[in-house]
């Protein structure tokens, strides 16, 4: 495609992405995102104009499996501070965007306990495109989706949000007392050297998790969304999710049907992929149309898979969503043994990746307790919250 083309087809579509900044409503704050404060993984800003880089984009595990997929880029804004809680967030992207390409923003909210909630795309609505958040907050952050060929697009010179107040007595927690566990099927990522979603540079024997949805997606070097993984071995993994996949990248599985971004119709709990191999569901095919010959829900870093839970083939794992709980989650520093009791010389049942989020339950001389007969040392944690003695060592089974 010439130039002269492109051009014509980024004003074109110009017109068609740009929406109001200040939509009729309840009153609220707005802020207009300064592109050059963002965290940017896959996208260049210069100029007063943030494209994809096309030497640092990404592309999804799920759809590299195929061959193609689309580069994709990041840029995280600041989280900021409201004035008044709000609970819907409308935005307005000013760009130019070709056919086949997307300029898109997510938004989260900070939770009472200090945790966020996922990441919800906005969508089109009658004041402009918007997320209605889980939940009534006082403090959001948002980050910029930029996907498709770096050579022609898209283009973005501006992005504005306004945050509408929440009305009265709207609930401040979404959280549920445990946090959501479901049995899916997990295989190894590998990929040594590719960059995963959120800009992480995959090593030797890696320790972090893929999941099919960027609204479970952490921020590059963040803990904020991790997982408990436990193999037939008997071990267990703390992990954080720094990638997309596998199979879908639309496929939030964990969350009820009424929050699920895509595949409504399945049971909470079960995987797109899963449903697609074992019966059928959606002729068989991922969201991209590929056969699914895995029922996978999970992908593990190699560090996870052979080091951690001992594993020497895809397996069934129970996986916890730790963000989806009221436990105090602490992020570990350096990676670290799970241990039996709270002793130096306890079994070895698992292990804590570095930058993984932890459920600090109770606290026993210089250990913590993270889950049922499970221990690390608290000093392997970063700032662990206050939590009270441990009034005996658990005796629960995994």
């Amino acid at each position: 495609m010439g130039w002269g083309t492109a051009s014509a087809l980024l004003a074109i579509a110009s017109s068609l992405l740009i929406g109001p900044t200040t939509p009729a409503g309840p009153p609220g704050t707005s802020w207009t995102a300064d592109l050059r404060d963002g965290d940017a993984v896959g996208v260049a800003v210069a100029g007063g104009a943030a494209r994809i880089d096309p030497r640092t984009a990404f592309v999804a595990v799920a759809e590299g499996a195929s061959g193609g997929g689309r580069p994709t880029g990041l840029l995280t804004f600041p989280a900021r501070r409201l004035a008044a809680a709000t609970d819907r967030v409308v935005v307005s992207v000013t760009g130019e965007v070709p056919a086949g390409a997307t300029a898109t923003v997510d938004v989260r909210a900070r939770r009472e306990g200090g945790g966020w909630t996922e990441w919800i795309p906005a969508a089109p609505g009658p004041g402009g495109p918007a997320v209605t958040l889980p939940i009534a907050s006082a403090e959001v952050q948002a980050r910029l989706v930029l996907a498709g060929d770096p050579e022609a697009g898209p283009t973005v010179r501006g992005v504005a949000l306004t945050a509408r107040t929440a009305p009265p007595g709207r609930a401040e927690s979404d959280e549920r007392d445990e946090a959501l566990s479901y049995r899916v099927f997990a295989t190894r990522e590998g990929l040594v050297g590719r960059t995963t979603a959120n800009g992480h540079k995959i090593g030797e024997r890696d320790h972090f998790v893929a999941l099919p949805s960027r609204r479970a997606l952490s921020p590059r070097g963040s803990s904020d969304y991790s997982v408990k993984v436990c193999a037939p071995t008997g071990r267990c993994a703390f992990a954080p999710v720094w990638d997309v996949g596998p199979w879908n990248t639309r496929d939030d599985y964990w969350n009820p049907g009424h929050r699920r971004q895509e595949w409504r119709d399945l049971p909470q709990g079960t995987p797109q992929a899963q449903a697609a191999h074992q019966r059928g569901y959606n002729g068989g095919k991922d969201q991209y149309g590929r056969k699914v010959s895995n029922p996978a829900g999970i992908d593990l870093g190699d560090g996870v898979f052979w080091d951690a839970l001992g594993l020497r083939d895809n397996a069934w794992v129970q996986v916890e969503y730790l963000w989806t709980g009221k436990e105090s989650l602490a992020r570990v520093e350096a990676g670290t043994d799970v241990r039996a009791g709270p002793d130096a010389g306890a079994e070895v049942v698992g292990f804590a990746a570095g930058r993984a989020a932890v459920p600090v339950q109770c606290a026993h001389d210089r250990w913590l307790r993270i889950g049922p007969n499970e221990y690390v040392e608290a000093a392997a944690v970063r700032a662990p919250p206050r939590v009270t003695p441990c009034t005996q060592p658990s005796t629960h089974p995994h």
